[in-house]
Order: C-alpha cells, then sequence, then structure tokens
C-alpha cells in the first residue's frame, strides 16, 4: 500500500494522500525544519445531521447530540483520553461544528503513543446511563455560558434571522431541554452511523515521516465495512426570515453581523467560487476599499470588522461584522454600497489589489500547521483539494468576480443582527 504524492510546483510543496484499506481517508503533509506535529481525525457528522437514514431506517436525534457525543468519546472504560495524552505530553483537544466533529492533539515528542490514543478514543466507544447522565449537568453549564456571550448570540440570533427550517439556526450544543433527552442507545446509533472509517479522515502535519504513520494506522485502525448512510436537510426557501433581530447583553459597543442569505444548493461551493467571493468580499469591504475608509472615517467602525462566507449543504451566507455606536446606520450605508456594486461591478485595478492581497493570506497559511491540517480536512470531506485555491487565485480574472456577484449579496435578502448593552 503507498501513498499518492500532490504537489504544488507554485508553493513547491508537496503532501500525501492514501485511501487506507480500512476505509480511512489519510493526509500527512510534511514539514521541514518544524519539530512538532499536530494530527487530528474527523468525521463528517456535526450538529445539522439530526435527521438522518441509516441502512434504511429514518433517524431523528436531538439537537446537540454530536457535540455530546464529541464530549463522551474521550471516556474509555480504562481511564479519559486527557490523562492518557498528559503522559505523553501531547496537547490535545476536540471540537464540534456544524459539519463535522474532530479530535485533535499537537506534540514535539512521543508522537506514535499520542496517535495511538487517538486511534483508540475513536474506536472504542464507551457510554452508560451513569456517564452520559454525569455529562448532562456539565453540558448544560456549557449551554448557558454560551446563552450570555455576546459573539455567540450575535451569530447565532443572525441564523435564526436568515433561516427558516434548515438546523444551522439552532445552538451546536443544542438547549438544556434537547440534551436531556440524549441516551445511550442514541449515541452508539449515531457512532455506529458516522464514526465509520469510510466516512472519516485523518490529517497530520508537521515533522513527520509518512511511513511512520503508515506503520501505525496499519498497526492499531480496525478496519469497518462501509455503511449507507445518509443526512435528511428540510426545504429552505430563499427569503430571510427576518431583516432585523437584537438582544440586550452587557457589551461596552454594540456588535453586528449582517448576513446576505444565498440559494442554497445540496452541493458545496467549488475552490474557484471561494476564492472569487474572497476577492470580491477584499475589494468590496478590505482596507483599502472605499466602502471601508468611508465608515471608519465617520467612526462607524474600528479594527473588528471584517467578513466570511459561510456555506455547507443546504446554507450558504455572506457576513459582515463588527464593533459599531450605530449598526443600523452602518447597514445601510453597506446596502447603499451594495447595490452601487451590482451596478457598477469591481474595477480592474481593485480585483488586482484584492487578488494579490488573498494570494498572501493563502501561501501564509502554509506556515501553520493547524491552518493546513484544517484546510486537508475541510477539503476531503468538501470534494475540495488544498492547492487549488493556489492555481484559483493565479487563474482567476475579474470577469469570474463579477459572474460570482450576480449570485451574491441581494441587498433585499439580508439580516443584521445586533447585541447591544441596556
Amino acid at each position: 500500500m503507498s501513498y499518492t504524492i500532490i504537489k504544488n510546483d507554485r508553493l513547491n510543496e508537496q503532501y500525501y494522500r492514501l485511501e487506507h484499506s480500512s476505509g480511512l481517508t489519510l493526509l500527512v503533509y510534511p514539514k521541514k525544519g518544524f519539530n512538532s506535529i499536530y494530527a487530528s481525525i474527523g468525521t463528517k457528522f456535526g450538529s445539522i445531521y439530526s435527521r438522518f437514514v441509516h441502512n434504511g431506517k429514518e433517524i431523528t436525534v436531538p439537537d446537540g447530540t454530536a457535540h455530546y457525543l464529541e464530549h463522551k468519546l474521550f471516556e474509555s472504560e480504562d481511564g479519559d483520553a486527557f490523562s492518557k495524552y498528559a503522559k505523553t505530553g501531547a496537547s490535545a483537544n476536540a471540537y464540534t461544528s456544524f459539519d463535522m466533529t474532530c479530535y485533535l492533539f499537537s506534540c514535539t515528542d512521543r508522537f506514535h503513543e499520542s496517535l495511538e490514543i487517538l486511534i483508540d478514543l475513536m474506536q472504542t466507544p464507551y457510554f452508560t446511563k451513569e456517564t452520559v447522565a454525569k455529562e448532562q449537568g456539565i453540558i448544560s453549564q456549557e449551554i448557558k455560558m454560551y446563552e450570555d456571550s455576546p459573539d455567540w448570540r450575535v451569530m447565532m440570533n443572525l441564523f435564526q434571522g436568515l433561516y427558516h427550517n434548515h438546523p444551522i439556526n439552532i445552538d451546536i450544543a443544542g438547549s438544556v431541554e434537547s440534551i436531556a433527552d440524549i441516551t445511550p442507545e442514541i449515541l452508539y446509533e449515531c457512532y455506529n452511523s458516522y464514526y465509520n472509517l469510510h466516512n472519516m479522515v485523518m490529517t497530520v502535519v508537521g515533522g513527520v515521516d509518512p511511513a511512520e504513520v503508515l506503520a501505525i494506522v496499519d498497526e492499531k485502525i480496525k478496519p469497518s465495512e462501509k455503511i449507507d448512510t445518509r443526512v435528511i436537510f428540510p426545504e429552505e426557501p430563499y427569503k430571510v426570515v427576518k431583516s432585523y433581530t437584537e438582544q440586550v447583553l452587557p457589551v461596552a459597543v454594540p456588535m453586528f453581523e449582517l448576513g446576505f442569505k444565498e440559494d442554497s444548493t445540496d452541493n458545496y461551493a467549488t475552490s474557484k467560487d471561494l476564492i472569487c467571493t474572497s476577492i470580491l468580499m477584499n475589494a468590496f469591504t478590505g482596507e483599502s476599499s472605499e466602502l471601508y475608509r468611508k465608515l471608519l472615517d465617520q467612526k462607524l467602525i474600528n479594527s473588528s470588522f471584517g467578513h466570511e462566507y459561510l456555506e455547507g449543504l443546504g446554507y450558504r451566507s455572506l457576513i459582515l461584522s463588527g464593533e459599531s455606536r450605530n449598526p443600523k446606520a452602518v447597514a445601510e450605508i453597506i446596502n447603499e454600497a451594495v447595490r452601487k456594486l451590482h451596478k457598477e461591478g469591481i474595477s480592474e485595478a481593485d480585483f488586482e489589489n484584492a487578488r494579490k492581497v488573498v494570494y498572501g493570506k493563502i501561501v501564509s497559511g502554509f506556515d501553520h500547521k493547524q491552518s493546513i491540517a484544517s484546510e486537508l480536512m475541510n477539503g476531503a470531506f468538501t470534494g475540495r483539494e488544498i492547492f487549488e485555491t493556489v492555481d484559483a487565485v493565479a487563474n482567476v480574472t475579474v470577469n469570474d468576480i463579477n459572474e460570482r456577484l450576480e449570485k451574491e449579496l441581494d441587498p433585499d435578502n439580508s439580516c443584521l443582527s445586533v447585541v447591544k448593552g441596556e
């Protein structure tokens, strides 16, 4: 069994890809001069996967189940994984997003032992009524903490203003009420449906030998048969739920997120789509843009102002966010600029400047292990290859950007979410 080597001549970089006989996709990215190693393993099972078909049976699980399962996998009959990592000196963590759950560690030595812990963690689920009940109190406190977090609430309030039916409008951790319905049987159902090696990816980045990684995987991984699991999402209309939402929390300066909802599809965006959106938004809202200077000159924004493109199965939105004493005035100016942008398009000069900025950010990302690992994982789950963005930004034209603009930034289909103090 051997790796496929994937190279990029522009960057003079390469990594190794292997579709392991067990079903696991293995991606190893050696970095010369790096002493530390960052390893992760993820499954394509996030908070929005609450309704699915497994082996012909339709299943609906409580909100927050994916996040709950993430917590519980760290436990086993012979102790929790964090205690084991403490003995190897590795720094370990995990996270659940809307689309995936990922377990990770970084280390400078004893890599072999730490990777074995990671593999064992994924293959030895241990759920009992007692341990599941104990976790409810811990996660309930986490949920309450996020309910009081201005950063989190301004985002989730936006999603609830944008989306009628799609589960992206539900907190990743669920609610105190929903997690009370989670049982060991439900956790095992989700584990058996999604923690299958054919639905999982391992990434290893840093000072590592691909042959060493493969040897550990060969020794430790238990092969699994491919299963039939399919997620189900409700129909989502194009129009937003409402154009404005507001919440009062203790903040010194009001926070805002202005989201522009797009047509949703059952497919992920392509690398070219993402590059076009990134260049478009850097040209439109970047620090050298007319819009940014206007908002800054009127003291309506500060350095926190930025943008994000959120996309996945069944949802796509462009989001502008920041702090402002007058979020409604910011939104009004942005929407006015959006209408002008749709009439005039992006100029060649603005396009070239923005392209250089985007290219610089992409290239700098290849100096960071976590960034590489994250992009490798996302790419494996979405069908996007990590080096595609480099070639896309080099080959894209201003016409490509303006064609992309036609599908984005609809000022009549947006929501402004504000969190302000009393």
